[in-house]
């Protein structure tokens, strides 16, 4: 039996989406149709209030800003083409602009990961040392982390690409996923690709782990502060001001870590492409709700953010 070689030049992928069920395709279109639409309007309310009102020109409202539009462009690489192929009968998408939202997916989800982790050192500096808050988080400082943030995210992805495009893909070219997602693409590599997971996996687990440890270590010397406060309305008040921040990073980091850390074997399509839904979908739909339902600083920037738009 001849097998056929879709080599990297010439070969298009199939994306199955989320369920192969043809009675599915439209509830799902609509759901994730009007899910897109609260992420955009949400994420971009969220910055248009920030900037409309300067009593959040702060460094916390800095790094939600950034991340609300690092949201808007996460899922923009996603869910524009899964919309697309709910709607259309090939599914199919071409091996560069696989390997284009392969990269626009890993760096602006690694931002993502990073501009939490800015955000939790915001709250760890606040908390632990309120008087040198304004030295310490200086304009300068939060610039620095917002670069250092994208650049390592973007490197990540040059990384991560061009191990893929190296790779050939024999007889199957269908990706069981709803986007080219590193792990699904590299099972149906034909090549030997034991050196590029070890690259992949060890890589991943660096750029993964380290704003993750640094939320971890954040929060450690957050609590051990937060229970030496004599009053418990202290304690209270003190926490309040993460419970957002970690409301996010535990939906955004419990799917990461349950898709990416493990062996390429323990791959499961269906389990995976839910887990996957939650923060590439569900989490940045979320953020804008989490970050303002009980924030009153948000909801008077809403208000005079209103009040520009009737003026």
């Amino acid at each position: 039996m001849e097998t056929k070689n879709y080599s990297s030049s010439m070969s298009d992928f199939i994306l199955l989406g989320l369920s192969s069920n043809p009675h599915l395709q439209k509830p799902l279109f609509a759901v994730f149709f009007i899910m897109y639409l609260v992420t955009l309007v949400g994420n971009a309310l969220i910055i248009l209030a920030i900037h409309s009102d300067a009593r959040l020109h702060t460094p916390m409202y800095f790094f939600l800003s950034n991340l609300s539009f690092m949201d808007i462009c996460f899922t923009t690489a996603i869910v524009p083409k899964m919309l697309v192929n709910l709607h259309s009968e090939t599914k199919s998408i071409s091996y560069v602009g696989c390997l284009v939202q392969m990269y626009f997916f890993m760096a602006f989800g690694n931002t993502d990961s990073y501009l939490l982790a800015s955000m939790a050192i915001d709250r760890l500096v606040a908390i632990c040392n309120p008087l040198h808050y304004d030295m310490a988080m200086s304009p300068r400082l939060c610039l620095l982390l917002l670069l250092g943030s994208c650049t390592i995210s973007h490197l990540h992805s040059v990384l991560g690409v061009l191990l893929v495009s190296h790779m050939s893909f024999c007889a199957s070219h269908i990706i069981k996923h709803f986007f080219c997602d590193t792990q699904p693409v590299v099972k149906l590599s034909c090549s030997d690709t034991t050196s590029s997971q070890m690259v992949v996996m060890t890589e991943t687990l660096a750029v993964i782990a380290t704003p993750f440890l640094c939320i971890l270590f954040s929060y450690l010397r957050i609590i051990v502060t937060v229970l030496r406060v004599p009053s418990v309305a202290g304690k209270w008040k003190a926490f309040s001001t993460c419970g957002s921040h970690l409301s996010v990073v535990v939906l955004f980091y419990g799917s990461i870590i349950y898709v990416y850390f493990r062996p390429l074997s323990m791959y499961s399509a269906v389990k995976d492409r839910v887990a996957t839904v939650m923060y590439t979908i569900v989490t940045p739909m979320l953020n804008p709700f989490i970050y303002s339902l009980r924030n009153k600083d948000m909801k008077r920037g809403f208000r005079k953010l209103k009040d520009r738009i009737h003026s």
